[in-house]
C-alpha cells in the first residue's frame, strides 16, 4: 500500500557533481512537501562531511547519488555500502545520464533501491522516490531494455516506472503555461512575455490547466496544500498502472486557500 501523501516526509540528501542537475532536483522537490531536501553535495567528501556532523534525527532517509563519476561500479558499491553502514535503513537511490550495465549491476548488488536515468525520470523524481518505498528495485525503462539480458535477479524483477499521467484535454500552449508557471515557478507576466502573449491570456491557460487537471485526479491532497501544489504534483504524477484511464470526474468547488509551503 503507497503512503498516505499527506504523512509522508522524507528527508533527503543529494549528491551530484554537476551543479545544475542539483539545482533542478532540489527545485523539484521543494515542491513536493513529501520531500525535504537536507543536503546538496557536489562532491563525496561534500557529503560524508554532511553526514558526519549531523545529529541521528536529521541524517536522511534517501540518498540521491550521481553515480556516473564515483570512478566506477566498485567504488560505487563502496559508497552505497558505506551509506548503509553509517545510516541505519537508508535508502539510496541511483541516478546517470548514460547507461552503463556494469554500474547498474553495482548498483543492484550493493542493495541500492533504483537505477534511474536522469532523462528519464525528470521531473517525477518526488514521485519516483516515494516509488521505492513500495519496490525492492526500480528502474526507467531504458535501463530495463538495456539490461534485459543480464542475469541480476534485483535487476531482471525490477519494476519500472510508470509513464507521466496523461490529461488528453490539455493543449501544447496550457502545458506550456503550466510548466513556465507552475513547475519553473516562472510569474505570469514573464511567462506571458516568453510565449507572446497577454498577461490575461496566459492566466486563462493555467485556470483551464488547472480545472482539467483536476477533473482526471480524485487523489485527495491536503487541505492546506495551494492550487499551485497541487498543479505541480498532478502535472508531474504517474499513470495509473492499475486502472484504465478514466472520464474526468465532475468539477468541484476548491476551498482551499492556504500559503505554500517554505523551501
Amino acid at each position: 500500500m503507497s503512503p498516505n501523501i499527506s504523512h509522508i516526509n522524507l528527508k533527503v540528501l543529494v549528491m551530484d557533481t554537476d551543479f545544475f542537475a542539483l539545482q533542478a532536483i532540489n527545485s523539484y522537490l521543494a515542491w513536493d512537501r513529501r520531500t525535504r531536501v537536507t543536503n546538496l553535495s557536489e562532491t563525496l567528501d561534500g557529503m560524508w562531511g554532511y553526514i558526519r556532523r549531523t545529529p541521528l534525527a536529521e541524517l536522511p532517509d534517501i540518498v540521491i547519488l550521481d553515480s556516473d563519476h564515483l570512478g566506477g561500479p566498485e567504488l560505487l558499491k563502496n559508497a552505497i555500502h558505506q551509506l548503509q553502514k553509517k545510516i541505519e535503513d537508508v535508502k539510496v537511490l541511483c541516478l546517470a545520464q548514460m547507461i552503463d550495465p556494469p554500474l547498474i549491476e553495482a548498483a543492484a548488488d550493493a542493495g541500492a533501491c533504483g537505477f534511474l536515468l536522469k532523462q528519464d525520470v525528470r521531473l517525477q523524481i518526488a514521485w519516483a522516490i516515494v516509488y521505492s518505498y513500495n519496490h525492492d528495485f526500480i528502474v526507467t525503462t531504458e535501463i530495463a531494455k538495456a539490461c534485459e539480458n543480464l542475469f541480476n535477479h534485483r535487476i531482471r524483477y525490477a519494476k519500472v516506472l510508470p509513464e507521466q499521467r496523461e490529461y488528453p484535454e490539455l493543449t501544447d500552449r496550457i502545458r506550456q503555461a503550466i510548466k513556465l508557471c507552475v513547475v519553473e515557478g516562472m510569474p505570469a507576466h514573464l511567462a506571458a512575455d516568453e510565449m507572446g502573449i497577454s498577461l490575461h491570456t496566459i492566466r486563462g491557460y493555467i485556470k483551464e490547466g488547472y480545472r482539467i487537471m483536476e477533473a482526471y485526479d480524485e487523489t485527495e491532497y491536503p487541505v492546506d496544500m495551494t492550487p499551485q501544489e497541487r498543479a505541480f504534483m498532478r502535472f508531474t504524477a504517474f499513470a495509473d498502472e492499475n486502472q484504465a484511464p478514466e472520464e474526468p470526474k465532475s468539477r468541484s468547488e476548491d476551498t482551499s486557500k492556504n500559503g505554500k509551503k517554505s523551501s
